[in-house]
């Protein structure tokens, strides 16, 4: 449960320092905000990998997941487009994720029969 909420604060964090940058070209003021919310995001990610979250896996979700806030948040905020092909974009980015996330689990069953049919009795593999 807690890697799950310093991913999702890494996360707000991650897309609040964009959008925030954003806002800094027409007041230098969020500027601040912005460094204190990369600053958040990656305080988070590394106390995540310190917990032994595996990177591919955080950091695709991290990713994709600040990608498509960021660009539903800017559209909603600043007027940016939100075209048919950026949301085909989003789509193929979170099926992505899913898969380095799925693969990221080995089949433990696969395994222990792979293990057992090289000889090993407990059905570990080596």
């Amino acid at each position: 449960m807690v890697k799950w909420l310093l991913l999702a604060c890494a996360i707000v964090c991650e897309v609040t320092a964009t959008l925030a940058l954003e806002a800094a070209t027409e007041h230098p003021a969020w500027v601040v905000l912005t460094i204190a919310g990369y600053l958040g995001a990656f305080t988070a990610l590394a106390a995540l990998l310190r917990r032994g979250a595996p990177i591919g896996v955080i950091y695709g979700i991290w990713s994709a997941t600040g990608v498509a806030l960021t660009a539903v948040l800017a559209a909603a905020l600043f007027g940016e487009e939100l075209t048919f092909l950026i949301g085909a974009g989003i789509a193929i980015v979170i099926v992505g994720v899913v898969l380095v996330e799925t693969g990221s689990h080995p089949d433990k069953a696969g395994a222990a029969e792979a293990a057992a049919a090289h000889g090993d009795p407990n059905g570990e593999a080596s």
